[in-house]
């Protein structure tokens, strides 16, 4: 998933050396003429799962990286073999400080993988970087080498311009994050001591809004993920001929655990981050949504707030743990009675919920003794960051050089990112892109993914604004 921000930039680098507003031109038009040929190129090369091409994508920016200045001892590309037997990599960069804050570094990561896209289906070719509209088109041009480009052209941007961060910077660009994500466990993990920080930046989280003028509206810092989490459930029993109905059919019975669960609701829930979400929607969404808001920010219990807020999904998704039936398998020929019947559950479990304690949830709800639960895969559940106020104050004032006074709002994300598992590691994880899109324009993971030209851009400068404020002497 993926955000970004249009940003102005007044270059404002330490000293020495000093920079002219002429060379700041300059250093602007030539940054901008590298991240289209690396947006170009990385979005030629089709790294989604089955393909085996992200270690093209890893070694190609290790290239990027080694003309721009930053020395091998400092580039890593780290293979990997998945679970699938597919080979991938993820790449770690190091952009030396003066350590003169005395501070860890700070993290800045995004994926090199995307969501596969097939070319027959798409209006334009999905492996070929189109500018038409006013939008760059191609798969992952949104999520995520929009991200992987926005990096990688401030990091060679601030090399080229002599700047020295008072703390290390460390890139850590991930290979398979719409799979498994078994490179961020390994980043945050097997190579801690190449990607151990302070704090961690996503380039695929959070990000601002414009409505349908294109007029800006807000801006949100991603700073807490719901646990994604699946599970199967299954009934069973002999079965036998369809001609003698039983009273026990599987299907039956799966369908009674199935419209329990439906009717149950996960109790109500909230933490720094969506409390304070809520009071500061409350300012920039209309009525009744915006009163429920604000009401509720004011105080959870209130039932007519929260009542308001569950009839819009994606306000209710920050209110408690969700669970839905998304898919079903039963039976094996049309004469017979089932042997079984399986219901595929998704679960987006709330910060400080134990998968363990939804799972036994469910089978209470259920309401059938036969009911048998499985997890599928691993969850990874992840703690909510504190609010970092260092950073809510950089990316604020990126924001508000392009877009003045716009309300920047922390938000806790119903999806999941490389985000949860640096937080699971114990590294609190914000997600700022520099994106700015309109909701119609989100087209992730779908047909036609697009970005606006101008909000690319000024990504850029939003990126090389937060840098140079959060690192510079």
């Amino acid at each position: 998933m993926i955000r970004t921000a249009l940003i102005t930039l007044t270059l404002l680098l330490c000293s020495p050396p000093t920079y002219s507003q002429s060379s700041s031109a300059d250093y602007t038009a030539n940054h901008q003429k590298t991240a289209l040929e690396i947006y170009r190129h990385i979005i030629s090369i089709r790294s989604a799962a089955g393909h085996g091409r992200v270690p093209e994508v890893a070694n190609y920016l290790a290239d990027q990286f080694r003309d721009g200045g930053f020395d091998d001892t400092d580039i890593h590309v780290l293979p990997q073999t998945l679970s699938s037997g597919e080979a991938t990599a993820s790449l770690v960069v190091r952009y030396e400080g003066d350590d003169s804050a005395g501070r860890e570094p700070i993290l800045l990561i995004a994926h090199m993988d995307v969501v596969d896209a097939l070319p027959k289906d798409w209006e334009r070719d999905p492996f070929t970087l189109v500018e038409e509209d006013g939008y760059f088109f191609g798969r992952g041009a949104l999520d995520d080498k929009f991200g992987i480009t926005t990096l990688t052209t401030t990091f060679l941007r601030l090399k080229a311009a002599g700047f020295v961060p008072n703390r290390d910077l460390i890139i850590a660009f991930t290979g398979d994050e719409e799979t498994g994500m078994e490179t961020t466990r390994s980043l945050a993990t097997e190579y801690r001591e190449l990607t151990d920080a302070e704090y961690v930046l996503n380039a695929d989280g959070g990000g601002g809004f414009l409505d349908h003028d294109r007029k800006a509206t807000a801006y949100m810092i991603q700073a807490a993920e719901k646990t994604f989490a699946t599970f199967e459930l299954t009934i069973r029993n002999p079965g036998g001929h369809s001609s003698l109905p039983r009273p026990d059919n599987a299907i039956y019975e799966l369908a009674t655990v199935l419209k329990n669960i439906e009717a149950y609701t996960f109790p109500t829930q909230t933490n720094d981050i969506t409390r304070r979400y809520f009071e500061k929607s409350a300012a920039v969404t209309g009525a009744p949504v915006g009163d429920a808001m604000r009401r509720f920010a004011a105080d959870p219990h209130d039932e007519e707030a929260l009542a308001v807020l569950s009839q819009y999904p994606e306000q209710n998704s920050v209110t408690r743990t969700t669970c839905v039936a998304t898919m079903l398998s039963a039976g094996h020929a049309e004469n017979a009675l089932p042997q079984s019947a399986t219901a595929t559950v998704n679960c987006r479990i709330f910060p400080g919920v134990a998968v363990e304690a939804v799972q036994a949830k469910l089978f209470e709800v259920g309401r059938n003794d036969t009911l048998e639960i499985e997890s599928s895969g691993e969850p990874v559940s992840s703690p909510a960051s504190p609010i970092n106020e260092e950073v809510n104050a950089a990316v604020a004032n990126a924001v508000h050089n392009q877009y003045p006074d716009i309300p920047i709002i922390p938000y806790m994300a119903p999806y999941g990112t490389d985000g949860k598992v640096m937080r699971q590691a114990g590294l609190p994880t914000y997600g700022v892109m520099g994106l700015f899109f309109r909701p119609e324009d989100e087209f992730s993971h779908g047909l036609n993914e697009r970005v606006q030209v101008d909000s690319f851009f000024g990504a850029l400068e939003y990126w090389h604004d937060m840098l140079t404020e959060l690192a510079g002497n």
